[in-house]
């Protein structure tokens, strides 16, 4: 019946502003009821795909139709563009409310001067029409309440993501879009999420989401899969038979190793507006052993790596030795990050800089967010990763235009250029197809030489590769497990 449709999609071909293809002959049709996952690898055309639906993307081909407009029109509705009654949560916050382009990474650690600070609560009321009491209803059951104060720009990546989820239900869009909700969310977190989404849909939010295809909720009704940019599936999910490929690892029992120790913390305790973040950390890393660093969000993580990479204050007041040398003795922080590589999701949140997919990852030898000269040896390096990783037709193409997953996989090798003697992964794999990672992960236990020391940080240990066998877990900043 025509009323019940939302939206049709009928042989569209979308068109970049460059020129390029971004969707070919793609036809769905949505009806109301449905609560649709899109599913797909990375560069598959998801992120181009919801662009076509907020009426952002060129359609060169094809019709786009929007019964539901029609009928919100026909009721007294001014609304001129689709994005106007849709609430869109994509991976980068890309709101007028908050840049991290106008922020530098470590003052998230740092205090901020009073006129750039933006709190979560002012974040959430800016611009909306939303009652106190709708948005302490929000708040409340994402978890948010207590963070209500805080700076936004100092909300970890889990807390972040839940408040731009709050802050587009507090729109009231007639459409919601979500694009990776369970991104950096632990297990508890995302169990909360889901739950809250699933109440949403009981309410009648009509609901869109981009997730994996092994994360698929059980209360999404259909499924659009894309592959290289056209729709090889289209149908109710319990026709949907995602083969999932998942990497074993060996969980061996450790033993004590003799190799030199490349990061010390003796009794460590991080502080920040009189609450404990760390207590009482105790830890050595030695010389080619590959850690997982594991706890719920908010257990202490970032703020650990932070401590060994030198961009938490805090690093000076504790005793830290990286390669043997304690933190605060002369050297600066371009020395110890010289000798460290790092993934993380909220570094790629502050890559803003207008840069090619291989300039950004050439910052990699460099340690900054700007570019500098290479040398033919190392435009090699980035070359042979680019190959590796399958994205070598990426590499003078705009990181700005690249989707979410390709700036994953850019970042990751960005970390990787150097061949560091510490490299820190922060959920390299967020937003990653199952090959990438599988690929990412054979780097890893393959090519990452014996003597170079491995922190993997996850909420899902079926990502670790098989070689980092050791266990640090953080809980409410303390140590619960070292082994």
């Amino acid at each position: 019946m025509i009323n019940s449709i939302l939206f049709q999609i009928v042989d569209v071909t979308a068109i970049r502003p460059t020129g390029e293809i971004a969707l070919g002959q793609l036809s769905w049709t949505v009806c109301e009821g449905e609560v649709w996952a899109i599913v797909g690898g990375v560069g598959a055309g998801k992120t181009s795909l919801t662009e076509v639906l907020l009426g952002r993307l060129r359609v060169a081909d094809g019709t786009v139709d929007w019964p539901l407009i029609d009928r919100l029109r026909a009721n007294g509705r001014t609304i001129n563009w689709p994005f106007e009654i849709i609430g869109r949560v994509a991976f980068k916050e890309d709101s007028r409310l908050f840049s991290y382009g106008k922020h530098y990474y470590q003052q998230r650690f740092n205090f901020i001067e009073p006129e750039d600070d933006l709190t979560l609560d002012q974040f959430l009321h800016s611009g909306m029409r939303a009652s106190e009491g709708d948005l302490a209803a929000v708040t409340t059951r994402l978890g948010l309440s207590d963070l209500r104060s805080l700076s936004f720009i100092k909300l970890s990546n889990g807390q972040t993501r839940r408040a731009r989820i709050a802050r587009a239900l507090l729109s009231k869009p007639e459409l919601l879009i979500l694009d990776e909700p369970f991104v950096g969310l632990d297990a508890y977190g995302r169990r909360e999420v889901s739950a809250m989404l699933r109440q949403l849909v009981h309410e009648g939010v009509r609901l869109i989401l981009i997730v994996a295809a092994d994360a698929i909720p059980d209360f999404v009704t259909h499924v659009l899969e894309l592959t290289e940019r056209r729709v090889t599936f289209a149908g109710p999910r319990s026709h949907f038979h995602a083969a999932i490929a998942q990497a074993p690892y060996a969980k061996s029992s450790a033993t004590q190793s003799s190799a030199t120790p490349v990061i010390e913390m003796r009794d460590v305790n991080v502080t920040h507006g009189g609450k404990p973040i760390l207590r009482d950390i105790t830890w050595t890393v030695r010389q080619g052993e590959r850690w997982a660093v594991l706890g719920p969000n908010g257990s202490g993580k970032t703020t650990l790596l932070s401590l060994i990479c030198g961009d938490h204050p805090q690093a000076y007041g504790n005793d830290i030795s990286i390669f043997g040398r304690r933190r605060g003795s002369g050297e600066s922080i371009w020395d110890v990050k010289r000798r460290i590589g790092l993934v993380s999701p909220e570094m790629h949140l502050y890559f803003s800089e207008p840069l090619t997919a291989d300039r950004a990852a050439s910052t990699g030898f460099f340690d900054t967010l700007v570019p500098r000269p290479t040398t033919a040896e190392q435009d090699a390096a980035i070359r042979s990763l680019f190959d590796y990783f399958h994205v070598a037709e990426l590499a003078n193409r705009w990181f700005a235009q690249l989707s979410t997953g390709q700036q994953r996989i850019v970042l990751l090798i960005r970390s990787l250029v150097k061949d560091p003697p510490i490299l820190i992964l922060d959920e390299p794999f967020q937003t990653l197809d199952s090959a990438t990672v599988e690929r990412a992960r054979s780097w890893i236990d393959e090519r990452i030489a014996n003597d170079r020391t491995v922190l993997f940080v996850t909420h899902n240990e079926a990502e670790l590769p098989r070689t980092v066998t050791r266990r640090f877990r953080l809980d409410q900043g303390r140590a619960v497990e070292m082994t």
